[in-house]
């Protein structure tokens, strides 16, 4: 035998020994559990990734909600359909729950919503080889909500859930959330005053990363106005700018001026411009109509503001505000602002459960866990509860591609990423 074939030999052996020093009885049992049902719950994933769910495909949506309900209800959780008003536009969310005074009270959070909406040409779980699939919302995040339904299957199949208080919330609508937030996310957030600590399954960025904070979501709406007239007179007193130029100059001082700022970003997203605009706020569609010999009387641009805190999206505002109201010639302008998703800052209770995490992660031999770059992150379900409970994101599955039609699921990680799931909740319901 070769030298370093007897090295390689040695070193599993000693992983595997130490590995079995740091785990108890019961947890070898949980993981001997999640490997007999990993085919299965890879089954599963592909599943419910078939069914359309695109966030404005609420029959899709509640349609993937009742394959879990049917899967929860297995395991002895009472589940329920929350439904959202008929005018809001959106499907509503699947609750499971069993209660219990023991160890932490728990917060286990995903979504059933996609951004491939029923029209998309990107519907198929489909391999692309022996680990990766290629899978419209299997990344983001239905990975993650089956994580979340084996690793508690495992706890369940062990009698290890008996007398804890563990809370599950798929929401319908994360990718485009319900308006107003005060009716899409109060069933989420009465969850979050029942429980001790909020573990989000989105995307996962490696073995190696979790998610101690996240930046908020602010979406911004810009009108500008402007003085239509034959474009011979423009730069005069009498004709002005015109709308396109006004919108211009707030655009780049946006750039110019505010930008900068650590975890702040802002994007304008879709822009119309000329002698009429018209712009759908429900699909972000629209349309324009003018002409080269015609000023502009009309520019509208619909955008998004992050943040890591309150007070840096407060400040972010007032500056854009100040801009927008330094017009140029015979033009006006006006932003307004909706609010979407808070910030999640890093906490000390939010780096506390990453140290035990990252406790886990070393007792699997999946090695260490750090807290992710928040810049690196969009916002998230989590941010919602962060107020009142000690929030951990990042559990769900790795892929690449996420919000593409090239997005991927890493099907060879789906077992180890649960394993890891599954040995926290029960580590965190004993204490």
């Amino acid at each position: 035998m070769k030298i370093q074939q007897l090295l390689y030999l040695l070193f599993i052996t000693f992983s595997h020994a130490l590995f079995a020093q740091n785990l108890s009885k019961t947890e070898k049992q949980i993981l001997s559990s999640i490997e007999q049902n990993n085919s299965e719950a890879l089954s599963f994933l592909k599943k419910v990734v078939n069914i359309n769910s695109g966030t404005m495909n609420p029959e899709g949506v509640k349609k993937v909600g009742m394959v879990f309900k049917d899967a929860f209800d297995d395991i002895n959780f009472e589940t329920s359909w929350i439904e959202m008003p008929e005018e809001m536009n959106r499907a509503g969310h699947f609750f499971a729950e069993i209660s219990g005074n023991k160890g932490k009270k728990l917060l286990l959070i995903g979504h059933l919503d996609t951004v491939f909406e029923a029209d998309s040409p990107f519907q198929e779980f489909k391999m692309v080889n022996d680990s990766i699939a290629h899978a419209p919302g299997g990344n983001d995040m239905k990975g993650g909500d089956v994580i979340i339904l084996y690793a508690l299957k495992a706890l369940h199949e062990n009698d290890l859930l008996n007398d804890a208080q563990i809370i599950v919330a798929f929401t319908g609508d994360e990718e485009s959330t319900g308006k107003p937030l005060s009716i899409s996310r109060k069933d989420l957030v009465n969850a979050a005053k029942r429980s001790d600590i909020a573990l989000g399954f989105e995307t996962s960025t490696g073995f190696n990363y979790a998610t101690v904070a996240r930046r908020g979501s602010s979406g911004w709406k810009l009108e500008v106005s402007g003085k239509r007239a034959h474009s011979s007179g423009i730069f005069n007193e009498r004709v002005g700018a015109g709308a396109i130029f006004e919108m211009s100059r707030i655009l780049n001082e946006f750039y110019t001026s505010v930008k900068g700022e650590e975890y702040l970003t802002f994007n304008p997203g879709v822009l119309l411009g000329g002698t009429f605009t018209e712009l759908d706020e429900m699909t972000s569609k629209g349309n324009a109509f003018g002409k080269s010999n015609v000023v502009s009387q009309t520019a509208v641009v619909k955008g998004g503001l992050r943040f890591i805190s309150e007070e840096q999206k407060e400040d972010a505002r007032s500056k854009m505000k100040a801009i927008v109201e330094n017009n140029l010639p015979q033009t006006s302008a006006e932003i307004s602002f909706t609010d979407s998703y808070p910030a999640m800052g890093p906490t000390e209770g939010n780096k506390k459960l990453l140290s035990i995490l990252n406790t886990v992660s070393m007792d699997l031999n999946q090695g260490e866990v750090l807290a992710y770059d928040p810049g690196k992150r969009g916002a998230a379900d989590t941010s919602f509860v962060a107020e009142y409970v000690d929030c951990l994101d990042g559990f769900g599955t790795m892929g690449s591609g996420a919000h593409t039609p090239e997005e991927t699921v890493n099907l060879n990680t789906f077992e180890a990423l649960t394993k890891r799931t599954a040995i926290l909740i029960y580590r965190l319901i004993n204490q």
